[in-house]
């Protein structure tokens, strides 16, 4: 287990539903990669991201899918990509990951507490 963090480091970080809009290889990643674009809502709008999910994952299986993001961290360049949001999953013994998504529909933009 990582240490122990308050509340208050925890309330800083915003997770936000959204829903996958398009997906396609990102061709430069050294690791296969996926560039997925994202629709948190009205408030944060589309976001994009390079992401190592191919194991499970393609354009026919996300798109349309709803997911969970880490919202607002600075901008990152992957292999060409503006990277501007993290995907969460879970991460297996063999690197493969498993992404994390609302049980049932919910309205993009809300935020995980």
């Amino acid at each position: 287990m990582k240490e122990q963090i308050t509340y208050d480091i925890f309330d800083k970080v915003d997770i936000r539903i959204g829903t996958v809009i398009s997906v396609k290889e990102n061709e430069k990643a050294k690791k296969p990669s996926l560039v997925v674009e994202v629709d948190f809502g009205k408030d944060i709008s589309i976001k994009t991201s390079s992401a190592q999910i191919t194991h499970y994952y393609n354009e026919s299986n996300l798109v349309g899918k709803q997911v969970i993001g880490v919202c607002n961290f600075p901008e990152k360049n992957i292999a060409g990509v503006k990277s501007q949001f993290l995907l969460l999953g879970s991460i297996d013994t063999e690197g493969k990951v498993t992404l994390v998504h609302p049980s049932q529909e919910a309205e993009n933009g809300l935020p995980i507490a």
